[in-house]
């Protein structure tokens, strides 16, 4: 089980990102267009570098919902692959067997 402190730190990343991302978006949009006079681009950058490190989609990592684990993550199924053997050898995951030759 991961650190509670880590998977708090993790949501508020996720919460902080979720509401700042249509600023972001219209920040980077600004700065990305050409047409748009330099010194606004340079005032976007500027207002874009002042958001909050934690605001960015990209400091969001992946972790696993049953126990918090960070590596060893899939995507599809939002869990670790120790999280998911287990609930797969209890049987609790449809239509996941135990192999066995």
């Amino acid at each position: 089980m991961a650190k509670t402190s880590s998977i708090n730190r993790n949501d508020k990343r996720r919460k902080l990102a979720k509401s700042a991302e249509g600023k972001r978006k219209r920040l980077k949009a600004l700065i990305k267009n050409k047409n748009t006079p330099m010194e606004e681009r340079f005032a976007a950058v500027l207002k874009l570098a002042e958001m909050p490190r934690n605001s960015a989609k990209v400091r969001i990592h992946n972790r696993c919902e049953v126990t918090g684990r960070s590596r060893a993550y899939y995507r599809k199924l939002k869990m670790s692959r120790i999280a998911l053997r287990d609930l797969a050898n209890q049987g609790l995951i449809p239509g996941m067997v135990k192999s066995s030759w």
